[in-house]
């Protein structure tokens, strides 16, 4: 699979497993849930990139926690643009999406080395 495919999938997972646990965090079906999981990921690939690099200051003054701002904003961003898709509280959603993630890349990828 490729790495885009494999990026989409963890997200679709960490989508659903944040929108089943978290009540901050709604979808009306499958469908928005799955527009949501390859919306975030376009963003991720696209506009998140930009937004670290012109943050960076900041990051590092921060010692890397403006990072969950910028994860905020693309959520809030994926919460604009999909239909069906609702985040209460982007912060939180994006802890819980960034943590879901990880999990769910360990325990399909393996630690890294």
């Amino acid at each position: 699979m490729s790495p885009l495919g494999r990026q989409a999938l963890v997200t679709f997972f960490a989508v659903l497993v944040v929108v089943q646990i978290y009540s901050g965090m709604t979808a009306q079906g499958w469908l928005p849930q799955v527009a949501a999981a390859l919306v975030l990921t376009g963003i991720n690939l696209l506009v998140r990139p930009v937004l670290l690099v012109l943050t960076l200051p900041i990051n590092i003054l921060s010692l890397g926690l403006f990072t969950l701002v910028v994860n905020a904003l693309c959520l809030r961003m994926t919460d604009w643009l999909v239909n069906g898709f609702e985040v209460r509280s982007a912060f939180i959603g994006a802890l819980l999406l960034s943590l879901t993630t990880l999990v769910i890349n360990q325990l399909v990828l393996g630690p890294r080395r």
